[in-house]
């Protein structure tokens, strides 16, 4: 017999070849494969813990790759902020590492939230080809519409 949490990912291995959406099908074939092997109740638990601090990282690494390779130097930031549109990117920059940083202390004093927001990400990964970063942003979004719904009630 196939278990809730076995069928729930087949179902999102589904959704992912249906979508055409090889990160989702990538993801849930390593989950499925750490529960073939049995090592889920070890690994998972640290995943969850640490999934999205690696998660994070390996985006900052991707991101800092044009600085290292050279593509990327002191000459073209400063060209680049010469341009209203490089401000607005780093207006950008700041908020939503601001929100996510809330999105982070919505996900640990709530942590009930956390399936609405993976449920989510995975129809926006699955249906309109979203990147899967929005559990942390959108639990940031959450906690300040939150706060607002607060502030003002």
């Amino acid at each position: 017999m196939i278990s809730q949490p076995t069928l729930f990912l087949l179902i999102l291995l589904l959704i992912g070849f249906i979508a055409k959406n090889p990160s989702l099908m990538f993801a849930v074939g390593v989950l499925l494969f750490i529960k073939l092997i049995g090592l889920d109740n070890k690994v998972f638990p640290h995943l969850q813990a640490k999934g999205i601090n690696w998660g994070v990282t390996i985006i900052t690494i991707a991101v800092l790759v044009p600085i290292a390779t050279g593509d990327i130097g002191f000459k073209q930031l400063q060209e680049a902020l010469k341009s209203s549109y490089a401000w607005v990117a780093l207006a950008a920059g700041v908020s939503v590492a601001l929100i996510a940083k809330s999105g982070l202390t919505l996900l640990a004093n709530d942590p009930h939230i956390t399936a609405a927001l993976v449920f989510g990400t995975i129809l926006a990964v699955a249906l309109f080809n979203g990147v899967a970063v929005g559990p942390l942003v959108g639990a940031g979004i959450a906690y300040l519409a939150m706060k607002i719904v607060e502030y003002f009630t």
